[in-house]
């Protein structure tokens, strides 16, 4: 007797129709129904538009945001400096990638140690105060030279812009005063050599130019 293999043994049962059943309608069932979502979206747009929520998000969000500009949030965690302070900081890093001109060149070497201050020397000190304080702005406008870039930690730019004819900076995120580590204004930073010079002045002492 001829044996059959086992796939063709699988394949002729399966095919079989004495074993194709009907066992009928086994629980409820349902229509699929699956609304678009972007019909949904352009339903709720449509009524929030009519309604007025729209000019109201839009007027909300456009007074928030010149808020913010006139008042960027403050940086937290710096004190009116107590007592003077000096230290020097060293800028330099190291390159944890090879640096290309345009021509895909290679100008630097992954590894290597740059002091950005070989190349571009810092030409204006940069003075941190706190716009709010009139006695740091009083000191801030009585260094020299005055062409010392001021960077605010709290206060309104734009309003101190206006009434003192100087550009103003903010520290947004708090990103130059924790880069530099200042803990307390006023503070001010500018080039010895190869290095940057961080200065805390304490108002409280007879002020005088830092020339």
């Amino acid at each position: 007797m001829n044996r059959l293999s086992l796939p063709f043994l699988i394949a002729a049962l399966l095919s079989s129709p004495a074993l194709a059943r009907d066992y009928g309608q086994q629980g409820t069932h349902f229509p699929i129904i699956e609304p678009d979502l972007l019909e949904q979206i352009q339903s709720r747009l449509q009524a929030m538009d009519k309604n007025g929520d729209i000019d109201r998000i839009n007027q909300k969000l456009k007074s928030r945001t010149i808020a913010r500009v006139n008042r960027p949030k403050p940086v937290a965690g710096l004190v009116r400096a107590t007592k003077a302070a000096t230290r020097l900081f060293d800028p330099t890093i190291t390159l944890q990638a090879d640096i290309l001109d345009h021509d895909k060149r290679r100008i630097w070497t992954k590894g290597t140690r740059v002091n950005p201050l070989d190349t571009v020397p810092l030409r204006a000190a940069l003075i941190f105060l706190d716009g709010d304080d009139p006695a740091q702005l009083e000191w801030a406008f009585a260094q020299k030279p005055k062409t010392a870039k001021l960077i605010l930690t709290n206060g309104a730019p734009l309003k101190l812009m206006k009434a003192r004819q100087r550009r103003f900076y903010f520290d947004q995120g708090g990103k130059l005063t924790e880069h530099f580590d200042i803990k307390a204004l006023p503070a001010m930073v500018d080039q010895k050599g190869r290095m940057l010079r961080i200065r805390e002045f304490a108002l409280s002492e007879k002020r005088r130019s830092t020339q």
